[in-house]
C-alpha cells in the first residue's frame, strides 16, 4: 500500500475497534489533582504490599466472570409489539460523520449509521454471522472467492432498487474512502462483480475463512447510494441516503442527529408488523458521562449510552434507589489497557516493557476506573467467556510483583548498551498519555505512581484530546507511520471474528519491515504498538486459511502467547459497557435476523434500534 494510500488513513480512529482506553493528566492539572490516590510513599506501600501477596494470585479460567459482571441474557421475546413513539438516545461523543466509507465509526457512530444503512451481513447469538441483505454467502474451497445472494425488493430511501451492481458499484467508493480503503485491505478484497442481477462475487488477493464478519462492520458491510456518493461526498454527508429502517431527518452538528420511520421499509417481525415500531430517535452527544446518566434519569433522553465501568455502577445504584430504569449490559473481548512504542527506546527492550507490565497494579487500576467487582484483570484480548479464552495465556501473563519489576527494569538501566543513549544508572523516561477523563484519569495516577515508586522511571503524564491522541499513535508519512507516544492508553479488540482486529493490529507497521519481512507493501497503519515477528504475522495469516476453530484457536493462542512473553501491550480490564434505558424501551436484547436467527445481541453498546418498542 502506498503510503499516500495510508496517510488517508488517519481519519480512521476506530474502525477495528481498537480504541483509547485510559489517560493520564499533568500534574497541574485540577482534575487530576481532584483524583489523586495517594502520595509516592502511599504508592510505594501498596505496591510492597501487593507484591507480597502476588504469589496467591489467581488467573481468571475460562468461563468466570467478576460477581458484578451481568451481562443482558440475549432470548427471544414474544411479547406483543407496541407500533410508534419516539425517543432520544444520549451517545458518549459526536459521529464524525454519516458516510461509511469514509468516516471513522466506533460504538456511538454505529448507533446512528445502523438506523441509516442495513449491513450485509450480522453477528448471530452462536458467534456466526448471518444475512441481513444477504440471503446466503458461501465461499469456494480456498476461501478465496465468496459468492452472496442479495436479498430481492429492497429499495433505498430515494426509491432507487437495490441489486448486486448497486453492491458492485459501492466497491471503488470503498477503495477511495478513509474507512472502506482500510476494510479492503484488511479484508483482502480485490475485486467486486454483479455475477447475477442479485448475485455479488468477491474476489480476494488471498485466504480469509473469516470474511463475512468483514461485510458485518462498516467500512464494507453497510449499504449505501453509490452513484449519489460518488457524485458528491460532501453532499451526502449531509443527507445520506441508506436502505435503513430509519430515514434521516435532520443533523446539528454536537447537537443533535433526527431519523425517522421508512415507511417503506422491506424488514417485517414474525408477526407481519412492519419494522421499525418507533416513529423517531434522536441521537444526542452528551460527553460528559454524568451529565449523560443524569439526562436519562431526569427523562430528558430515554438512554444513556457509556462504555465506562464507573457508569455502570452509578445507574445500578440509581436503579436500586428506585430509579425506573434499566441496564442492557454487556462485557466482551473489549480489553482496556495501553502499548509500549516498541520502535522507540527504551521500549524497544522487552525488560522495560516487562519490568513496566509488572509494576501495573490491575486490580488498583480497576478500583480507579469504578470497575471493582464488575471487570476482571484482562490477560489477554479474549474475556473469560469467549470461546477464544486461553487459560494458558492467563496464567503465562506477566503478575503484579513489584520488586521483580524493579529488578527487570535495573537489569536494563545497568547495561552499558542500553538502547536510548542514556549513561549506566539513569532512569528511563516514559510519557504516559491519554485523553482526559476523570476516572481514566485516576487510573493513570496509579500506574504513574508505583512506577515513580520503583525510583527507575522518570514519568511524564500528558492528556490530550481523543483526536491528537490517536494522532500520536498513528504517527505521520514523515515519521513512516511510527507515532511519537512511548507509553499510550489504548482499548482492544472486539466480539468481531478475531481476524478483523488482529491482523491489522500486527502486520507489517512500516513500509522498511514490511520490505525485510518479504511482504513488501504490505502495511497496517493499525499496528499502534509497532510490534512485529514473522512468526505471529504468519500465525495470523495461517488462521484465516481454515474455518476449523480447533486450529484457528491454537493459531490464536500462539498469538497470546507471544504477546505475554514480548508484552507490547499492557491491560487493566476488560470493559464493561451499557445502554441505561428507561424500563418502558424493550427488545434490544432480542433481535433478529429476517431468517429469524437470533441477533448478537449489544456488544460495545451497539443498540439495533429498529427492533426496539415502547412498553
Amino acid at each position: 500500500m502506498k503510503l499516500r494510500s495510508l496517510y488517508k488513513l488517519l481519519a480512521l480512529l476506530l474502525v477495528f475497534g481498537m480504541f483509547t482506553a485510559a489517560c493520564g493528566s499533568d500534574d497541574d492539572d485540577s482534575a487530576g489533582d481532584d483524583a489523586a490516590v495517594g502520595d509516592d510513599a502511599a504508592a510505594d506501600d501498596a505496591a510492597e504490599e501487593d507484591s507480597d501477596d502476588s504469589s496467591e494470585d489467581e488467573t481468571a479460567a475460562a468461563g468466570d466472570e467478576a460477581e458484578g459482571d451481568v451481562d443482558t441474557v440475549v432470548e427471544e421475546d414474544e411479547s406483543s409489539r407496541n407500533i410508534g413513539g419516539e425517543i432520544a438516545v444520549g451517545l458518549e461523543a459526536e459521529t464524525t460523520g454519516m458516510r461509511p466509507w469514509e468516516d471513522t465509526c466506533s460504538s456511538p457512530c454505529y448507533n446512528i449509521l445502523d438506523t441509516i444503512y442495513d449491513r450485509l451481513m450480522e453477528p448471530t447469538a452462536t458467534g456466526n454471522y448471518g444475512g441481513k441483505l444477504y440471503v446466503s454467502i458461501a465461499p469456494n474451497e480456498d476461501f478465496t472467492v465468496w459468492t452472496a445472494v442479495l436479498r430481492e425488493g429492497v429499495t433505498f430511501h430515494n426509491g432507487k432498487a437495490l441489486t448486486a451492481q448497486s453492491i458492485a458499484d459501492m466497491f471503488p467508493v470503498q477503495q477511495a474512502g478513509a474507512a472502506g480503503a482500510a476494510a479492503v485491505s484488511s479484508a483482502n478484497v480485490a475485486d467486486v462483480q454483479a455475477s447475477g442481477d442479485f448475485e455479488v462475487t468477491y474476489t480476494l488477493s488471498q485466504a480469509s475463512s473469516a470474511f463475512p464478519a468483514f461485510l458485518s462492520r462498516a467500512g464494507l458491510g453497510m449499504v449505501f447510494d453509490a452513484e449519489f456518493a460518488a457524485a458528491d461526498p460532501d453532499g451526502y454527508n449531509e443527507n445520506p441516503v441508506g436502505t435503513g429502517a430509519f430515514v434521516f431527518e435532520s443533523r446539528d452538528i454536537d447537537n443533535e442527529t433526527i431519523v425517522v420511520r421508512n415507511d417503506n421499509y422491506w424488514m417485517s417481525d414474525a408477526d407481519g408488523n412492519q419494522l421499525p415500531y418507533l416513529d423517531k430517535i434522536s441521537f444526542r452527544p452528551i460527553p460528559d458521562e454524568g451529565t449523560r446518566l443524569d439526562a436519562t434519569l431526569s427523562g430528558t433522553t430515554q438512554v444513556a449510552h457509556t462504555l465506562r465501568q464507573g457508569t455502570i455502577r452509578d445507574a445500578r445504584a440509581e436503579r436500586d434507589d428506585g430509579a425506573d430504569i434499566f441496564l442492557y449490559e454487556f462485557q466482551g473481548n473489549n480489553t482496556g489497557g495501553g502499548m509500549y512504542n516498541v520502535l522507540t527506546p527504551p521500549f524497544d527492550d522487552v525488560r522495560v516493557r516487562r519490568g513496566l507490565v509488572m509494576m501495573n497494579s490491575q486490580e488498583n487500576v480497576i478500583e480507579a476506573l469504578g470497575g471493582t467487582g464488575i471487570s476482571l484483570p484482562a490477560t489477554q484480548w479474549f474475556s473469560p467467556d469467549s470461546p477464544w479464552y486461553s487459560e494458558k495465556v492467563a496464567a503465562a501473563w506477566p503478575q503484579f510483583d513489584f520488586e521483580l519489576g524493579q529488578a527487570t527494569l535495573q537489569e536494563y538501566i545497568d547495561d552499558p548498551d542500553r538502547s536510548d543513549g542514556k549513561a549506566v544508572g539513569e532512569l528511563i523516561d516514559a510519557e504516559l498519555s491519554c485523553p482526559p477523563d476523570p476516572t481514566l484519569i485516576a487510573a493513570m495516577q496509579v500506574i504513574e505512581q508505583v512506577w515513580t515508586a520503583s525510583g527507575l522511571v522518570n514519568t511524564t503524564m500528558t492528556n490530550y484530546d481523543q483526536q491528537t491522541h490517536i494522532g500520536y499513535a498513528l504517527g505521520s508519512p514523515d515519521d513512516g507511520f511510527v507515532g511519537s507516544h512511548t507509553t499510550h492508553c489504548w482499548r482492544w479488540a472486539d466480539d468481531n471474528d478475531p481476524s478483523t482486529f488482529l491482523n491489522p493490529a500486527f502486520a507489517p507497521p512500516t513500509a522498511a519491515i514490511a520490505e525485510a519481512a518479504g511482504v513488501p507493501g504490505v502495511v497496517s497503519p493499525y499496528n499502534f504498538a509497532n510490534y512485529f515477528s514473522g512468526s505471529m504475522f504468519t500465525n495470523l495469516i495461517a488462521a484465516t486459511k481454515t474455518d476449523v476453530f480447533e486450529e484457528r484457536y491454537a493459531l490464536y493462542e500462539a498469538v497470546m502467547m507471544e504477546l505475554a512473553e514480548q508484552v507490547p501491550v499492557w491491560y487493566s480490564g476488560h470493559t464493561a459497557t451499557a445502554l441505561i434505558v428507561d424500563s418502558s424501551i424493550q427488545g434490544l436484547a432480542s433481535w433478529i435476523l429476517p431468517d429469524g436467527t437470533l441477533g448478537q445481541g449489544l456488544p460495545n453498546a451497539e443498540g439495533r434500534w429498529s427492533q426496539a418498542w415502547l412498553d
